[in-house]
């Protein structure tokens, strides 16, 4: 495997990502969206998730593509940028046609970020408008760490952050991930700046450090945030034809990644979900084997995604917890 050529989930051919933020009240919306509907599957592994249009995703359902996909901050009122992206659509004339009434299939999940110091005095929620400006910001470059859905998030002791990255296989076939990480967890070894997920590193794609040393096995993770503060929300992406049934697989195998990179995942007090996005456009020629490697390529995708996404996160006035440059001096 080798990264794609930005090293972004927009290097499956077709999908673009757009962000939207608000630093005032410190939070943000991204859109993964495509050219044209693509096959979409969804599993969640966290205690408290918050979610849209989930249902709909499983292979037994009667809607087998999705116009675009929502990552946001806001906790439940997030929600609401998947509704804004879904006008816009409608407005661009795309959506799944019942008796000539076009309706956007856009699933969304949200992160909890109230609680990071931006002002959530509103009196109507901001995402809505959150989620159109992200969708008409899309595009096959964007931004990383303090950005999109990322831009409100923390993690245990760190400023989290909006992740991606890419992969190649040697079939040919093209494997991203996409990812806002607000965890309960940690993201460095013990008190250090290295990465959990330094084992997947490709080149210096988050610092280049290793892998870290002097971690108790046996201490007990500190609760730093309190119920239903945290969730890791992301996106796997193909260029590969999948079933609605082996995208849901590469999703849960994009597990993998999350648990590799965040100590401890999938808490009871996180909501973490993966989506899954295949494109179609790459036949896949080995039925048993090519599935199998895409599960392994998306979990290592979605690791180097979330150090990826720490690691670029910035600093801002009045931050609560400091970023990964400002603490270890990158």
């Amino acid at each position: 495997m080798r990264p794609g050529p930005r090293n972004l989930i927009t290097d499956v051919a077709s999908l673009r990502v757009g962000n939207a933020e608000d630093h005032r009240v410190r939070t943000g919306s991204t859109v993964l969206v495509g050219d044209r509907p693509f096959t979409a599957a969804v599993h969640v592994m966290g205690g408290a998730p918050g979610t849209r249009e989930t249902d709909l995703l499983a292979p037994d359902k009667l809607v087998q593509e999705v116009d675009a996909l929502v990552l946001s901050g806001g906790s439940a009122f997030g929600l609401d940028a998947a509704s804004g992206v879904a006008d816009a659509l409608r407005g661009m004339g795309r959506g799944f046609d019942v008796g000539g009434q076009k309706v956007p299939i856009v699933p969304g999940a949200i992160l909890f970020d109230l609680l990071n110091g931006g002002n959530k005095d509103w009196g109507e929620n901001p995402y809505k408008r959150l989620g159109r400006e992200a969708l008409l910001a899309a595009g096959e470059e964007f931004a990383l760490g303090t950005a999109g859905a990322g831009t409100g998030a923390l993690v245990h002791d760190l400023k989290g952050g909006l992740g991606s990255a890419s992969v190649v296989l040697e079939s040919g076939i093209t494997v991203g991930a996409l990812v806002a990480v607000n965890a309960l967890g940690k993201v460095t070894v013990g008190g250090g700046p290295e990465f959990w997920a330094a084992p997947f590193e490709m080149g210096d794609e988050f610092g280049g450090l290793g892998m870290g040393s002097g971690f108790d096995p046996g201490a007990e993770p500190a609760l730093m945030k309190r119920l239903g503060e945290a969730t890791t929300i992301a996106i796997v992406a193909t260029d590969a034809a999948l079933t609605q049934a082996q995208a849901q697989r590469m999703a849960v195998a994009a597990h993998d990644g999350m648990a590799r990179a965040i100590l401890p995942s999938h808490t009871p007090f996180d909501g973490d979900l993966v989506f899954a996005a295949a494109t179609g456009a790459r036949q896949i020629a080995d039925p048993v084997t090519d599935p199998f490697l895409i599960g392994h390529a998306a979990a290592t995708c979605l690791a180097r995604a979330i150090a990826r996404g720490v690691f670029a996160a910035t600093t801002r006035a009045g931050d609560l917890i400091p970023t990964w440059a400002a603490r270890h001096g990158g």
